[in-house]
């Protein structure tokens, strides 16, 4: 389970999170909602470590994220999967060397019979071919490097995997590929899993709940019925701003 409690994050004189309380259950998917620049991606890195709130707590199975030593927090890493914006491959390596860094394990990471396994499940796994293996991050379409920092994200088999914004800058239709593509790992894969996302179509086709952050808190927490039915004009706003001209789809 992840929560976040009281979190408040402030960048100079910028208040980014003022206040924010977050659940994950065991097992399901939650997206993120909100407009750019809300701080859905500062409040993701607070999971992991990478930012640390000003005020409140990160509790990741029961861990205090802020009060761990590094290398309790290096573990807690290698349970927690992280899908970065833009891919964040390295251009320099192959697809099969990026996927290798995802094994956080070093004994896996030096056991080349076992990374060349799991790179092959892991490629299955994102439905890409196994040739994939050998190009490079500059010879793949924008669908399939997203594909690749998704096989990286599940190389060491985490219990908890973050995406932030995975269907950004992609077509309709390879955004409906990789959300199908989230939807089937969390199902096939069991893990607990956080989209931050401002796609409102996509995250009602794969979460099981949606939060919507706005003004640096969450204005709303529940399932896909309670936004519809929902008053708040934050969340009517939202809503009908992505639904406009749209069916909408369960």
């Amino acid at each position: 389970m992840i929560e976040l409690i009281g979190i408040r994050k402030r960048f100079g004189e910028q208040v980014v999170l003022d206040g924010v309380d977050f659940e994950v259950r065991e097992g399901e998917t939650v997206a993120l909602l909100g407009p750019s620049g809300t701080g859905k991606s500062v409040l993701l890195k607070h999971i992991i470590g990478l930012i640390r709130p000003d005020e409140g707590q990160v509790l990741v199975d029961g861990l205090d994220i802020g009060t761990l030593s590094r290398d309790e927090l290096a573990k807690l890493r290698r349970q927690i999967g992280y899908v970065f914006q833009n891919g964040a491959l390295f251009d320099s390596m192959t697809v099969f060397e990026n996927i290798r860094l995802g094994l956080t394990d070093p004994k896996q990471y030096a056991d080349m019979a076992y990374v060349r396994e799991r790179v092959a499940q892991c490629l299955a796994l994102v439905n890409l071919a196994a040739e994939t293996e050998k190009k490079f991050p500059s010879q793949l379409s924008g669908g399939m490097r997203k594909r690749v920092g998704i096989a990286r994200a599940i190389a060491g088999a985490p219990k908890y995997l973050l995406y932030d914004e995975p269907t950004s800058g992609l077509d309709p239709v390879n955004a409906d590929i990789i959300d199908d593509l989230v939807k089937r790992l969390d199902d096939e894969l069991g893990v607990t899993s956080i989209m931050v996302t401002h796609d409102v179509r996509g995250a009602f086709r794969v979460a099981d709940r949606l939060a919507l952050l706005m003004h640096g808190t969450i204005v709303l927490h529940g399932t896909q019925e309670e936004f519809l039915a929902s008053t708040v004009p934050e969340v009517k706003a939202f809503l009908e701003r992505d639904f406009e001209n749209s069916t909408f789809a369960a």
